[in-house]
């Protein structure tokens, strides 16, 4: 935690649940949130400070914020519907055990695509420690915090400034990847309207996307909630399951999205935070 950021203290409203605000904010999806002492979060939604906090599995915010949470921290997922879909094995019960409440957010797509370019080949602290770089090099401060830099933003930055902020060679493809996207050669909203696999292959077309990365921003920023991000956690789960049956991405890919069934994203989610908190 940034012992510099304090919450705002205002009156809070109840926006709904069930929800695990920790299982949710340290799964791996976003990478700037701040847990206070008190035990509450600080964090953006796009250029909105916003305040968050769990009571009795219900969220809390400020009033004022409820709409906009109540949509980033996708509280009308059917969780019940999700749960019962879940495969009926004892990694995937485990898995459901130990994450409930945690919810997939519905997070900004410029901001979901440019962060997980810079995620490749590398853990979450260091792509925490790399989305906090970019925002303080480059973005708007907003109070005690920093959002995300627009793509036009970056578009105008130079490989070298990205580099110091740690992104080694991932630099080159987000520099690219945002300059594609400011000259409008390629619409992320619009991209919305595509079937999955038309959407994914357009995602792969961008420099530093790869099917992984694609299936990221699919599940996290598209709401596509049968994308399946198949990372080196994910792949020994699906050896677990294949008995040791290896096989191609797009095999592996093809048998997750049967195995794990209609909300195979949930699933994933679920087995790749059980995962990385088991080898801890």
């Amino acid at each position: 935690m940034d012992s510099g950021i304090r919450a705002r203290k205002s009156a809070l409203s109840v926006v709904g649940g069930p929800i695990s605000l920790d299982l949710t904010l340290r799964s791996g999806q976003v990478f700037h949130w701040d847990r206070l002492e008190d035990g509450s979060w600080v964090g953006l939604i796009g250029d909105r400070f916003v305040r968050v906090s769990e009571r009795n599995g219900a969220l809390e915010t400020d009033r004022g914020s409820e709409g906009i949470v109540r949509n980033y921290f996708s509280l009308d997922h059917p969780l019940d519907e999700i749960y019962a879909a879940f495969p009926d094995d004892p990694l995937s019960r485990e898995a459901l055990e130990m994450c409930r409440g945690m919810r997939i957010i519905r997070q900004p797509r410029w901001e979901c695509l440019a962060t997980f370019i810079t995620s490749s080949m590398k853990q979450v602290a260091h792509i925490r420690a790399m989305s906090l770089a970019i925002r303080k090099s480059f973005g708007p401060q907003i109070g005690e915090v920093f959002a995300y830099p627009s793509p036009g933003v970056l578009a105008r930055a130079d490989e070298p400034s990205l580099r110091a902020c740690g992104l080694g060679y991932r630099a080159a493809n987000l520099l690219a990847t945002a300059r594609r996207v400011a000259d409008g050669k390629v619409d992320l909203e619009a991209l919305s309207r595509l079937e999955t696999e038309d959407l994914r292959n357009a995602l792969t077309a961008l420099p530093g996307v790869g099917v992984k990365v694609a299936n990221c921003v699919l599940l996290f920023a598209y709401e596509r909630l049968d994308a399946v991000p198949i990372d080196v956690w994910i792949h020994r789960v699906l050896l677990s399951m294949r008995r040791g049956r290896d096989g191609t991405a797009a095999q592996l890919a093809r048998y997750a999205r049967r195995r794990l069934g209609p909300y195979a994203g949930y699933v994933q989610q679920y087995l790749f935070h059980r995962a990385r908190v088991s080898s801890k």
